[in-house]
């Protein structure tokens, strides 16, 4: 079984007390982190490209053998005008965690208003071009997205689908568990549903907590997946207060 679990993220002011210790200075948060979990998504990268020296010693902070997926600058994904400067900027960034052997794949997170318009589907290919043979996963917001020719279009392009538990709204990506490229992956938002759209702070959307039964449903499907995939990645982004590392841990036991 290769299913490797952890959090989205690990630098969170609000995580003193509940993850870690009040003493426990800022700078030792992510080896006190990867003492139990084996890989982390990167999440600050969406918000700024990183300077190569900032991961090479994000790297140096982990075991061998742990492995870091690294979100998609927002530029990329959001913003979308001229994204190859951005990409290779991207890429070349990421060159000390692929050095190191700590590197998973890219997240290329998409906004909900990224609807499957053919002018967005050329925008994939796009994509695949930029980031060569680097491992992607494709995270829609869009339902839309959820059909048998996306699927077979990611495969063509060996882009990841990014499987997701949220929130049962209409509109939103529905929890299906599919593999279209050599990284499987999941992540868990909550299921908060009257603060996913209404929210005056971005992490009450996800503030979660995560029952046995609920995290239940997907045993089977991550099984599934694991058995189609030569990696399966699972990260809880419910990180509010920590509510992640807690999942994260109950995930671990149920499929254990």
């Amino acid at each position: 079984m290769t299913v490797l679990i952890g959090t989205s993220g690990f630098s969170y002011d609000d995580w003193v007390g509940p993850v870690y210790p009040p003493d426990l200075p800022k700078s030792e948060w992510l080896r006190y982190y990867a003492r139990e979990f084996p890989t982390c998504e990167l999440d600050f990268t969406f918000y700024r490209i990183p300077a190569p020296h900032i991961l090479a010693r994000i790297a140096d902070k982990v075991p061998p053998g742990f492995l870091f997926s690294v979100k998609a600058f927002q530029g990329i994904t959001h913003e979308r005008e001229e994204p190859e400067p951005l990409i290779h900027q991207f890429v070349d960034a990421l060159n000390p965690l692929r050095e190191a052997e700590k590197f998973a794949c890219v997240l290329v997170q998409f906004p909900y208003s990224f609807h499957a318009s053919e002018e967005n589907r050329a925008y994939l290919y796009r994509l695949r071009e930029g980031f060569g043979d680097l491992p992607v996963v494709v995270e829609f917001r869009s339902r839309d997205w959820i059909t048998r020719r996306t699927f077979d279009e990611l495969r063509a392009l060996n882009l990841g689908f990014c499987c997701v538990d949220q929130p049962r709204l209409r509109g939103l990506v529905p929890p299906v568990a599919v593999v279209t490229g050599p990284v499987a992956y999941v992540r868990f938002h909550g299921r908060n549903a009257a603060k996913w759209w209404e929210h005056e702070e971005a992490w009450e959307r996800y503030d979660y907590t995560y029952t046995d039964e609920e995290l239940a449903e997907w045993v089977p499907k991550i099984r599934q997946l694991d058995a189609e995939a030569p990696l399966t990645l699972v990260y809880m982004n419910n990180h509010w207060r920590g509510q992640a590392v807690g999942t994260a841990r109950q995930l671990r036991r149920l499929l254990e």
